[in-house]
């Protein structure tokens, strides 16, 4: 077996894209071992991503596009007249990152303001192999080149014994990096600072198509796939050339200074172990993004992890390939009330997230609720929708025999549970007694016993539907990366106001 070969079966063996996709993506670098390199550095990053603001849903689901992987947002929204499956969903760029001819990464933020796209170009620092927080930063560079990352020992200050509240997330310190020190509203001030100044207009050929469309025509599919190559060179044209670092000391563009960039009386900069802003200016001259996927030991209540609110990051659902014992692991999407499609039309869309775990010796089965659809939500975001035990068959009979259709139900198994409930207020709700019925068909549905209300959910390929999917406009970069402001409401919907 020649090298060529044995590059190109570590690259399939991934499993990240289909092999034909392997063969198209080998046009773009210098060699499959190149392509592995770039595919084994992302690979981590695959997956659903979420964040607890705002409460309607944070999901961004980041997956392979064109040489690349993007990080996509889904937005709450309503199921259209097409359904789930036929009709288009409703996404947003976040990030993606680029494979350049030698397996080597290139990142860009998306954002828009003032009614222009804009990409961000940023470095992808590391990527922990089980990496569960996805961390957008300003961090130091040592010259106007590509942005090689500095020494960080050279600049940062040794924090002391005491380490402040605002500098910790259960488990592990978060004080390795200057920027992390700095008190919640200097590092908004300095991450929009540094996207103003490093921000490119997205051109009208990039701005096209990010990952190739579901084609039945091959004549469609090479037109694609020969846009896509073209959109990919000039994005690589653009970040090789662009300046992506910032000098702090520039008169041009807004002045950075303590003064300008204070600590609000919220967050002082003078407690013990925090960095201030001067000292993290006097680190060095330039600056630029960071793109930073750590593993953390999170805290977590019924597998929705507390999420340190004021940093811009995600967080990651872990993957699982479902087996025997888990079988429903994984996303899910679907509606209030019995619809043997789950996407009536018209209803809001739930995402739902289905996790397993042991509690007094029980399995317990958990959905998590990461999106609603509706105008503004009805339950926090993250909250268990229903918890069941799997070792406890429900006793309940499913009270319907055929679909609108006459089509026969049939059930296949059923658990004994609860599901959530009004409690007190908002922030704390309750759950009441009801059952998962699993059908032959493949969807779930649980019940609510008491007040006989459904939840129907079938099982969902994000990444087929994005790709089938309607772009909508992003919300300005730092935004779009992260809303950390508490809402209620759907931030998404004025897509053509940002």
């Amino acid at each position: 077996m020649s090298s060529h070969e044995v590059w190109l079966f570590q690259c399939d063996k991934l499993g990240l894209v289909p092999y034909t996709t392997l063969i198209e993506w080998r046009k773009g670098v210098f060699s499959y071992k190149a392509l592995c390199r770039f595919l084994v550095n992302i690979q981590p990053l695959i997956g659903t991503w979420v964040h607890q603001n705002p409460e309607l849903g944070n999901v961004v689901y980041v997956m392979p596009g064109f040489l690349s992987v993007v990080g996509c947002r889904i937005i709450p929204q309503k199921i259209g007249p097409l359904g789930l499956e036929d009709g288009p969903i409703l996404w947003t760029p976040v990030f993606e990152i680029l494979c350049n001819h030698v397996g080597s990464t290139s990142f860009f933020l998306h954002g828009r303001e003032r009614g222009v796209d804009y990409v961000y170009p940023g470095l992808l620092k590391s990527v922990d192999r089980d990496c569960n927080v996805l961390l957008l930063k300003v961090e130091h560079r040592h010259q106007r080149d590509e942005g090689k990352l500095a020494d960080l020992k050279n600049f940062a200050h040794e924090t002391d014994n005491e380490v402040s509240s605002s500098q910790r997330i259960v488990g592990q310190k978060w004080t390795e990096k200057p920027f992390i020190h700095l008190c919640s509203g200097d590092r908004q001030k300095l991450l929009g600072f540094v996207t103003s100044q490093v921000r490119d207009i997205v051109p009208d050929a990039a701005n096209v198509l990010l990952f190739p469309r579901p084609r039945i025509d091959a004549v469609d599919s090479e037109q694609d796939f020969i846009v896509l190559h073209e959109r990919r060179l000039l994005l690589l044209q653009m970040y090789e050339r662009g300046n992506m670092n910032h000098d702090l000391k520039s008169n041009e563009g807004s002045p950075l200074n303590p003064t300008e960039l204070g600590c609000t009386s919220e967050y002082p900069a003078s407690r013990a172990g925090d960095a201030t802003l001067h000292e993290f200016l006097q680190s060095g001259d330039w600056v630029g993004l960071s793109l930073q996927a750590e593993t953390k030991e999170l805290y977590s209540f019924n597998l929705w992890p507390y999420m340190y609110e004021s940093l811009s990051a995600l967080y990651k659902f872990p993957i699982r390939t479902p087996e025997a014992c888990d079988e429903y692991a994984g996303l899910w999407g679907g509606t209030i009330g019995l619809s043997l499609s789950a996407a009536k039309p018209g209803k809001a869309l739930f995402l739902i997230f289905i996790s397993y775990q042991e509690s007094e010796g029980q399995q317990q089965m958990i959905a998590n609720k990461i999106l609603e659809g509706n105008s503004r939500a009805s339950r926090p975001n993250g909250s268990a929708m229903f918890v069941v035990n799997i070792d406890e068959p429900s006793m309940n009979i499913f009270p319907w025999d055929t679909d609108k259709q006459s089509n026969p139900i049939s059930v296949k198994q059923s658990f004994k549970g609860e599901g959530i409930s009004g409690g007190y207020g908002f922030r704390y709700p309750s759950s009441k007694p009801g059952s998962l019925f699993v059908l032959e068909n493949g969807m779930l549905v649980f019940r609510w016993k008491e007040s006989r209300n459904v939840l129907t959910l079938q099982r969902l390929d994000l990444a087929d539907l994005l790709k089938k999917g309607e772009r909508v406009p992003s919300l300005p970069p730092i935004s779009n990366f992260a809303y950390l402001t508490r809402e209620y409401r759907n931030v998404y919907s004025g897509f053509s106001d940002y």
